[in-house]
């Protein structure tokens, strides 16, 4: 089954450059950009209580709609599970993907989709009630596993338990909402998936401290928004606005100082003046106007601002920066310069 899904979005895919490669156009003209997130992973993809798509992995679509057509509001946002998502992508039905999803060499080359950057690294763990006793992955042979079909989390799961040789039964499922829904009713002893979806899963527990993400993590999952390979300008217009939200923090650009620092360009900040179009064609580049990374930037803030709103550590969420702090803190976060 997963095979015939990840063969069937193969073959759309290679047709997908000749058929898809006016996104910008076609964008323009349907006045919405059409973004495939998640069904649902707290802090990264969800609807509020109003109906109101929220999360870290939202704010990218936002930029790309704010940059593009000038509302960051402008979005259809169209759910899709680990099994639907390159479909999905593929056939055109979504311009752009920005859920959880792990750039590895298949979907790269094999799928024929283009990862625009990572907006978050991660790696994938595994969760399991405190009453269940054990203090390392490796002690869990025999144990039933809630696992996400259509993943590299299904692949790295087999990997790690035949490393370790020791058993495991799957428990497949089809969306993060089931498989909590399992994990909690005990149809599962252990729940596995990024650890970043683990912790944000975990703090919307009635009883958090009764569960225990351990500390093995099996894997590289580098997460971020991709497109159809075949359309350069689409491709670019998603990069570039990514690196818009890194650049802008580490040049200390905020959703609070962008207004001032975008009125005229500064002789003693050239590559904020070409950020923000006061300086310079980037935008003309692109096909844009000159005010794109402003609009994008001015949507949900930097990227800092977008982590520390959504998924950091004065969030219910409460993840650190670590690995994900801009390079010049130590992290992995970095943008080519804008010139």
């Amino acid at each position: 089954m997963k095979k015939s899904v990840i063969f069937g979005a193969a073959a759309l895919a290679l047709s997908a450059g000749a058929a898809f490669a006016g996104t910008l156009d076609d964008v323009k003209a349907r006045g919405k950009l059409n973004c495939g997130v998640s069904t649902g992973v707290p802090g990264f993809a969800e609807p509020d209580a109003n109906g109101v798509w929220q999360g870290f992995d939202v704010a990218v679509c936002r930029a790309v709609a704010a940059a593009v057509l000038g509302d960051s509001t402008a979005i259809e946002f169209v759910p899709t599970t680990g099994k639907t998502r390159f479909t999905a992508l593929a056939a055109g039905e979504i311009d752009m993907l920005a859920r959880n999803t792990t750039w590895t060499f298949s979907r790269d080359v094999d799928l024929k989709f283009e990862f625009v950057g990572v907006n978050y690294y991660d790696g994938q763990g595994f969760m399991v009630p405190t009453a269940l006793g054990v203090s390392s992955a490796k002690e869990l042979d025999g144990a039933t596993v809630c696992i996400q079909t259509g993943t590299t989390t299904e692949l790295n799961l087999a990997d790690f338990f035949r490393a370790n040789n020791i058993s495991y039964e799957p428990v497949p499922i089809e969306t993060g909402s089931e498989a909590v829904q399992l994990f909690l009713s005990g149809a599962c002893d252990v729940y596995t998936t990024d650890a970043s979806a683990l912790a944000a899963q975990r703090a919307n527990f009635a009883n958090p401290g009764d569960y225990v993400v351990l500390p093995e993590i099996v894997s590289k999952e580098p997460l971020g928004p991709l497109v159809r390979h075949g359309d350069n300008n689409w491709g670019d217009i998603v990069r570039w606005t990514l690196n818009a939200l890194i650049t802008a923090e580490e040049l200390g650009v905020t959703s609070d100082n962008i207004a001032t620092l975008g009125a005229s360009a500064n002789p003693s900040t050239p590559e904020i003046n070409r950020l923000l179009g006061t300086e310079g064609t980037l935008g003309e580049m692109l096909g844009l106007d000159a005010e794109w990374a402003k609009r994008a930037i001015m949507a949900g803030g930097n990227y800092g601002e977008v982590f520390a709103n959504n998924i950091g550590e004065d969030t219910n969420i409460g993840l650190a920066r670590g690995v994900n702090a801009k390079w010049t803190d130590g992290g992995l976060i970095y943008s080519p310069p804008f010139r």
